[in-house]
């Protein structure tokens, strides 16, 4: 007789993902280019919870996406737009990154919340941002009754918002953020969803941070090229001129990287 089969509890399953099937039937495809074509896996909660090698494969093309952005903001777009699109009943997905001494940086994903978010960073308050400076899950069931941000209740009322999950971002060295999802109903967001969130915000982690690498390393190339012309231009010393960029770069209210930039296309246009 034939072992009885052994029942998995749901928590472990996860939630299907069902790649959505273009009209000629060829599945979604994993190439950078063709990735960003198509819309990423959603994911079936009434399945019980992702399962092991589904949930890879939308990692997996959230990796191809993020990797493949030409910028942090594109970046974070896409996770954004991957976060509302795979998630059933989720409305809003939007992203946020705190850097030291920088802008902060957001993006989102779903057309309502616009105001809530926009009164939320203007206002340094809400649970996006609570998330980011505390590095924890920060949930409201019913968001337009919550305590905690009064300011921000008349804004998730007339946005539509019933609800948020907030999950923390850290971007080792770099930034803290936090990745907000809004269910479209009260209440705490499906278990299994919470889960798949929570997965897509850690591959994010490890990706930002790798793309907050190459832009270092290209900022780092034009700000040496630039350095180079302004020694060329005005015949002084290395640090003299480091010294020169970074003071047009605080006298124009940008960064060290831009002013290089468009130092460096300057030159090269007076070249011509």
């Amino acid at each position: 007789m034939s072992a009885p089969k052994r029942r998995v509890p749901a928590a472990q399953r996860g939630a299907r993902l069902t790649r959505r099937t273009p009209k000629n039937g060829t599945p979604s495809l994993s190439s950078p280019r063709r990735a960003a074509l198509h819309p990423a896996p959603v994911i079936d909660v009434a399945a019980g919870g992702p399962h092991p090698v589904e949930l890879a494969g939308l990692l997996h093309e959230l990796t191809v996406r993020l990797l493949s952005a030409d910028s942090l903001d594109q970046a974070l777009d896409r996770l954004a737009t991957i976060a509302t699109a795979a998630l059933p009943g989720v409305i809003r997905c939007s992203v946020v990154l705190i850097t030291e001494g920088g802008p902060l940086t957001a993006a989102a994903s779903g057309t309502a919340g616009e105001t809530f978010d926009h009164l939320q960073y203007a206002g340094s308050t809400g649970p996006g941002l609570e998330a980011a400076r505390t590095r924890t899950l920060v949930t409201a069931d019913d968001l337009p009754a919550d305590d905690r941000w009064p300011d921000l209740r008349d804004a998730a009322r007339a946005d539509g918002l019933r609800a948020v999950a907030s999950i923390p971002l850290d971007v080792r060295r770099t930034a803290v953020g936090a990745v907000s999802v809004y269910p479209d109903h009260a209440g705490d967001l499906n278990p299994e969803a919470l889960v798949t969130a929570m997965a897509l915000a850690g591959q994010a982690e490890v990706l930002l941070g790798e793309l907050h690498r190459r832009e270092a390393l290209t900022e780092g190339a034009e700000v040496d090229r630039a350095v180079g012309v302004i020694i060329a231009q005005r015949g002084c010393g290395v640090q003299e001129a480091y010294a020169v960029l970074q003071e047009s770069a605080q006298r124009l209210g940008l960064d060290r990287g831009t002013v290089a930039t468009r130092l460096v296309a300057a030159a090269a246009r007076n070249a011509i």
